[in-house]
């Protein structure tokens, strides 16, 4: 039986797979980059084994480091996790060749199905070559991998050479393969559906397929809700589904979890790929069909078969992947000190962070899934954005308001949405929408902690106090006064007020708000504000179309032949960085003169860095 467990990843899964192996009475072993040395899943483990450096290329994805790691610490077996060595047919043989045992399926079945093509090639299905204006739209495609890097939608043919370029170099980077291949797009604006389904494979000759996913909510290719059922799939589908993915399985003698992925369009299914590892919203198939996928891994592993048929179903799940991303501005990741992350009680939090924490530039920006289950799909749904509508995220801007707003949005709750539904409805999802109470709120609770030993009122009338704040892009100035009675504001009567919570009544009716402050940054209830100093210093000012860093990254290419003093266009691309193994291109502002380029490839930027200045014509 395996008594130790080594999971060769990080963050969330990490964690993860170690409840798990506390749960049976597994001891944990964790490996950790520079950068996660005092991370979750680091301190979680009963032991764990550094691995110098901070990049994934020096950290986790250098399979003889993790493997020299569980053999020194005393480990019998390695859990892959996702992502990283996951689906790396080396690394699973290099943990074999070690005697220890891997937690996956054989080398030779993650070989078959690593790659893309060649897995489409099992399928039966050939990928395009020459490609012309019937075939598009079309879809450049990482042969290796996944996560929606490599990925380029093509919409002319006149920009397709520049996408596989961009798809090679982003491949490369991630997984160290830059073979791309060309296949339809029938995802967005052609009404596709991402659905897959999740198998389990014993080495004993029995193959379950547990249900379908629906993961069509997606960005930049990565998915952002997925449920189980996925919705709306006849019976005679559903059954397809299922025969295709078990087809898929079984080509390659599989064992262990895995995913097969489809693209259902027109009520057919399109194979894409099959995950040789578990999938990050495995959750909503373990809430529905009440399993433990992870301890289902180990038992296979151990040998152990599994029972002739699957466990039946019950009711729906949903789940959310809360991430530091900035939606409104181009899905920008963010990082900074994550102060506070609670949910509310009855809602599944798989996360690798604690309170405190540091979201660094290195990483993948999700900070936690969230996971409602409930009889219906109707009921799941509404619990989750109640649910995530209360949960406190303190620290940098993320995408929970674009969760909750999504999860009620009528395509959605209807089981309408299909993988084109942020493209349609970014704009009015991240629409601002503060609390016009919220800087009154923020204002009285800092007034009671500053009143003093003998109160802050006056014996003679006196003038309302100011502050000032910003919130969603504007400035809002509000008013109060101390009194023998306690702070009053006018229009609203103040019911409590100390630091922590503030309640007002208007027509009648109370609100209370829930107050934290960190340094110049308050959060009141969801709304996040910006305290503004009573007498602002000189503002920096930057040269007017200077194109400054969204993020700290690195610059990983600059357009090929740009120098000061070229002419450009607006919308062109001028360089990329790389933050969060995410690729974000850096384009012209306007159509004019590039009057400087800050920029070369390698170098390290912070926030607010002037990358290049163009100058409008």
């Amino acid at each position: 039986m395996i008594a130790s467990v080594l999971a060769a990843n990080r963050g969330e899964i990490a964690c993860r797979v170690f409840r798990t192996c506390r749960d049976a009475g597994i001891r944990t072993v964790a490996v950790h980059s520079d950068a996660d040395e005092n991370a979750l899943h680091t301190r979680m483990a009963d032991v764990a084994v550094r691995l110098p450096g901070a990049s994934p290329a020096d950290t986790y994805l250098r399979g003889d480091l993790i493997v020299k790691a569980a053999v020194a610490a005393g480990a019998d077996a390695v859990h892959p996790g996702y992502g990283f060595l996951s689906e790396n047919a080396d690394f699973a043989r290099a943990v074999r060749d070690a005697g220890l045992v891997w937690v996956g399926p054989p080398p030779e079945a993650i070989e078959a199905m690593a790659s893309k093509t060649r897995a489409k090639e099992l399928m039966g299905i050939a990928p395009l070559t020459d490609v012309t204006e019937a075939d598009l739209p079309v879809l450049v495609k990482a042969a290796a991998g996944g996560g929606g890097r490599g990925m380029r939608v093509v919409r002319r043919l006149a920009d397709l050479d520049a996408a596989l370029t961009a798809a090679r170099a982003e491949a490369a980077s991630a997984f160290g393969d830059g073979e791309v291949f060309v296949e339809r797009y029938l995802g967005g604006d052609a009404g596709g559906r991402h659905v897959e389904v999740q198998i389990l494979a014993d080495s004993h000759g029995t193959v379950w397929a547990l249900g379908t996913r629906d993961c069509s909510l997606q960005r930049r290719h990565q998915k952002v809700i997925e449920e189980a059922p996925a919705p709306g799939l006849t019976p005679e589908l559903t059954a397809e589904l299922h025969r295709l993915a078990v087809r898929a399985a079984r080509a390659v003698d599989y064992v262990g979890a895995g995913t097969v992925e489809f693209l259902v369009a027109g009520g057919t299914a399109h194979f894409l790929e099959m995950n040789t590892r578990l999938q990050v919203e495995h959750p909503v198939t373990e809430a529905v069909f009440g399993i433990d996928l992870v301890a289902l891994q180990l038992r296979i592993a151990e040998g152990h078969a599994l029972d002739a048929d699957p466990p039946h179903p019950h009711g729906h799940a949903v789940e959310a992947r809360l991430y530091a991303e900035d939606p409104a501005n181009g899905w920008a990741p963010q990082t900074g000190r994550l102060h506070r992350l609670a949910v509310p009680d009855g809602i599944r939090l798989d996360t690798g962070y604690t309170d405190g924490d540091d979201i660094g530039v290195h990483y993948d920006p999700m900070l936690a899934k969230a996971v409602a289950h409930a009889p219906t799909r109707a009921e799941a749904v509404r619990r989750l954005a109640g649910a995530l509508e209360r949960t406190a995220v303190h620290g940098p801007v993320t995408n929970r308001d674009l969760l909750v707003r999504s999860l009620r949005h009528e395509e959605f709750t209807s089981g309408r949405m299909d993988t084109g539904f942020y493209d349609r409805h970014l704009a009015a999802l991240t629409r601002p929408a503060p609390d016009p109470l919220a800087p009154l709120a923020a204002a009285l609770a800092d007034a009671s902690t500053r009143t003093g030993r003998f109160g802050g009122w006056r014996n003679l009338p006196s003038q309302p106090q100011v502050k000032r704040y910003a919130m969603a892009g504007e400035e809002h100035e509000v008013h109060y006064t101390h009194t023998r009675t306690g702070l009053t504001a006018e229009g609203v009567r103040v019911v409590h007020a100390d630091a922590e919570r503030v309640v007002l009544e208007t027509d009648g009716v109370q609100r209370r708000f829930d107050v934290a402050r960190y340094g110049d940054r308050v959060h009141v209830n969801t709304t996040t504000l910006t305290a503004l100093p009573r007498f602002p210093d000189p503002t920096t000012h930057h040269a007017p179309g200077s194109l400054l860093a969204p993020m700290p990254g690195t610059v990983v290419r600059v357009a090929e032949g740009l120098t000061e003093g070229a002419t450009v266009q607006e919308g062109q691309p001028l360089l990329w960085l790389e933050a969060m193994k995410m690729e974000h291109r850096i384009t012209a502002p306007a159509t004019g003169t590039l009057a400087e380029l800050n920029a070369v490839p390698g170098q390290q930027v912070t926030v607010g860095s002037v990358l290049a200045v163009v100058r409008a014509a």
